[in-house]
């Protein structure tokens, strides 16, 4: 099986190198302290802009694990460049999560790329392309968090170090999330080409559901707090400080008077 693709279907978008641009210019004014007094505004430009490079990544490694596991339209479909614009779901793959980001102070990925399946074989290269996209996050928190984990902080300036912990925590909650055996979230599509078919029509249309559902069992306390308390558990195997990513979200809600005199 060959998986050769024209190299206008590989290229990446200008679109996303715009959001690294954006990333990396929101970092440099976080750690500089260009905006003077406005630091919530640099933290939030900072964790949005790579909150969604991360989201381009998990969905582009949704798609070339289709690829390579033998659904070749992925690229015709664009979803090989790392354009959010070219998703099949666009506002759940990027705009949904966003709010998400914003109302609740969590990561959670939306809707994913669409991939054939009838074009893949065997029933482990489905579970494969649906674990790419949280392990992809998982990675991203690794990296996130490695400044901490590397003790490569020391003398970095607060917000910058506040920033990078609660982006680490958006990585961290997306993984863990995005892995429960939930229908419509990529736990379930592991787990979904493992269970009797008889069952899978059954649980079938509760899947465009079940992320407004997740969202939803975290505003009860008790499920909150559970959540959150695995989340800091993880985030402090990672060496990354609770009161750093709790002072990220703070400066990111700038809106609420967080770092306005930063």
């Amino acid at each position: 099986m060959t998986t050769a693709l024209p190299r206008t279907d590989r290229r990446v978008s200008p679109v996303f190198l715009a959001l690294v641009a954006a990333l990396a210019v929101s970092g440099w004014a976080v750690w500089s302290g260009a905006l003077a007094g406005h630091t919530g505004v640099a933290v939030f430009l900072f964790v949005v802009s790579g909150w969604v490079v991360s989201l381009c990544l998990h969905e582009y490694a949704h798609a070339r694990t289709a690829l390579h596991a033998g659904d070749r339209t992925v690229g015709a479909k664009g979803y090989l460049t790392l354009n959010p614009f070219v998703y099949s779901h666009a506002v759940l793959s990027v705009v949904l999560p966003v709010l998400f980001l914003l109302v609740g102070g969590i990561g959670l990925p939306g809707g994913a790329v669409f991939i054939e399946r009838g074009r893949i074989p065997g029933r482990l290269r489905h579970s494969l392309v649906s674990a790419a996209g949280p392990l992809v996050n998982a990675g991203c928190a690794v990296l996130v968090s490695a400044p901490f984990w590397l003790g490569a902080l020391d003398g970095a300036p607060v917000a910058f170090r506040a920033a990078l912990a609660f982006l680490a925590l958006l990585q961290v909650t997306a993984a863990l999330l995005n892995s429960l055996p939930v229908p419509g979230l990529d736990g379930y599509g592991v787990l979904e080409p493992w269970l009797p078919e008889g069952v899978r029509r059954q649980v079938a249309p509760f899947a465009p559901f079940g992320l407004l559902a997740v969202f939803g069992l975290l505003w009860v306390p008790e499920v909150n707090d559970a959540f959150f308390g695995l989340v800091r558990s993880v985030l402090a195997g990672l060496d990354v400080p609770a009161l750093d990513s709790y002072a990220g979200q703070e400066l990111f809600r700038f809106w609420q008077g967080g770092g306005a005199g930063l």
